[in-house]
């Protein structure tokens, strides 16, 4: 699930349905608002999970001379 709107009845339909929300900002504001939030969040990160250098990639480790 997206996002864990402030109405009941989704509160009780995620929990039926064993989802956890990946947000929850307190919104009810629907036309799925919540999926488009966690699509970007979800896409930057994994946008940093695959672009991302490491310590050594980028030589952070190594002492400068």
């Amino acid at each position: 699930a997206a996002h864990q709107s402030v109405e009941p009845g989704h509160r009780a339909a995620l929990e039926k349905m064993k989802l956890q929300p990946i947000l929850d900002l307190n919104m009810r504001l629907g036309e799925g608002t919540g999926a488009a939030l966690a699509m970007s969040i979800i896409e930057a990160s994994i946008k940093i999970l695959i672009e991302m250098a490491t310590f050594q990639d980028a030589k952070v480790s190594e002492k400068i001379s």
